[in-house]
């Protein structure tokens, strides 16, 4: 981003400082699987220690700024009409058996609008930022979300329920819809970089039920910089408050959406 702002400039520090950390912390998860305790805490641990790294950075450039972290409790900030939301470690579950797709996520919110986004792959390097009416860009190079049109030929990325959540079967009804009727499914497990794919025309389109604003706020402003589409999963829902979330290129976000309501 050749021009970018001085936030986001804050945003790509914090992020690229909680990085370096993260990957020291990836380097030993290996070592630890072989052990009687495994590597649970010490992800926990190296999860919670990321997020006081982005905090402190992103506090120290502006104070007066909210907090959602989550890893930690909102904080208000004396200015009322901005907060960053940020995920130290999205995709912990990868990170913690040793695979390598995980990302660092900050966003930046104004009078309830995300305007700012910044996604970070540490291991692949790939820094993918946006800034509303700037654009979406990947290590300086401009993004776009694909311009596929037919759906057989476009792949979607989702998240799958798991553990005790009760969200299963619709899950796995909205997969067999999309399924049948594209050129496959993938579940990469960090729903950042899930977005970020989107932005990059990597995949044509992603949806998921039940993420938190922290899991998507970067990622949705990318989407959208990229001219990609962005929208609630359940019918007058809201992304950023659990409504669930589609997004997509222009062609096939309508038809995505009418599809996933109808599963």
């Amino acid at each position: 981003m050749a021009q970018a702002s001085a936030n986001v400039n804050v945003m790509i520090k914090a992020a690229r400082k909680a990085a370096r950390s993260l990957l020291r912390d990836f380097g030993e998860v290996e070592n630890l699987q072989v052990s009687s305790k495994g590597p649970g805490d010490f992800v926990s641990r190296a999860d919670t220690r990321a997020e006081q790294l982005i905090r402190e950075e992103l506090t120290e450039a502006r104070p007066n700024y909210g907090w959602v972290g989550e890893e930690s409790a909102e904080v208000k900030g004396a200015d009322p009409t901005r907060r960053w939301i940020v995920d130290p470690l999205d995709g912990t579950t990868n990170f913690l058996h040793g695979m390598p797709h995980w990302a660092i996520s900050i966003a930046l919110e104004h009078k309830g609008e995300i305007v700012a986004g910044v996604v970070y792959d540490p291991v692949k390097d790939e820094m993918f930022v946006a800034e509303k009416g700037a654009g979406a860009y990947i290590n300086d190079r401009r993004l776009r979300v694909s311009g596929r049109k037919d759906l057989l030929e476009m792949i979607f990325a989702t998240g799958i329920p798991f553990g005790a959540r009760t969200d299963l079967p619709p899950a796995l009804r909205e997969i067999a819809a999309v399924a049948t009727v594209s050129a496959g499914v993938r579940r990469m497990g960090s729903a950042a970089l899930d977005l970020a794919y989107v932005a990059a025309g990597r995949v044509d389109g992603f949806w998921e039920r039940g993420l938190n604003a922290w899991d998507l706020a970067a990622g949705v402003i990318l989407v959208r910089e990229a001219g990609g589409m962005t929208g609630p999963l359940v019918e007058g829902g809201d992304p950023l408050t659990g409504g669930g979330v589609v997004a997509g290129n222009a062609n096939v976000f309508e038809p995505l959406t009418k599809l996933l309501r109808a599963a």
